[in-house]
């Protein structure tokens, strides 16, 4: 799977790197939220990773971005923080965030938490593919061409 990572914190992205490209993934890291955006929008990441607080662009609207861009496929978004009230989940479900993870964060929970992201997404693409191969109906009669 194609992660883009959006980490301030360099040992943070570098063992967020490790622990990815481990388990099999193609993983793009950046440094800040503006640089993550420009990176986003010229790729196509079916999983977003990302810290709240980080230079010019935080996680927050970064996910907001995200959430907003065009595109035939969903990205499933990681809200990785040090951040641990409620206050501060809520604004990240709010802002469009599928998960919530806090720092430090243990690999094995991130993992597992991939797992469900995973599901989540091969869950849609699955969905979309079904949907192309079903034929329009009209007024519940399937069409049929002959």
């Amino acid at each position: 799977m194609k992660i883009l990572i959006a980490e301030d914190d360099r040992d943070s992205r570098e063992l967020l790197c490790w622990i990815l490209e481990k388990l099999g993934n193609q993983v793009v890291a950046t440094e800040n939220g503006k640089e993550a955006w420009e990176v986003f929008r010229r790729g196509c990441f079916r999983l977003v990773i990302s810290d709240v607080l980080m230079p010019e662009i935080d996680g927050l609207e970064l996910c907001r971005r995200v959430r907003k861009h065009k595109q035939s496929k969903y990205t499933y978004v990681i809200i990785i923080t040090a951040l641990i009230g409620k206050k501060d989940y809520l604004e990240g479900m709010e802002a469009g965030a599928d998960d919530f993870v806090t720092k430090p964060f243990d690999p094995d929970e991130l993992k597992a938490r991939l797992r469900v992201a995973e599901r989540i997404i091969s869950f849609q693409e699955q969905t979309v593919r079904e949907e192309l191969d079903t034929p329009p109906t009209l007024g519940g009669v399937t069409s049929r061409t002959e």
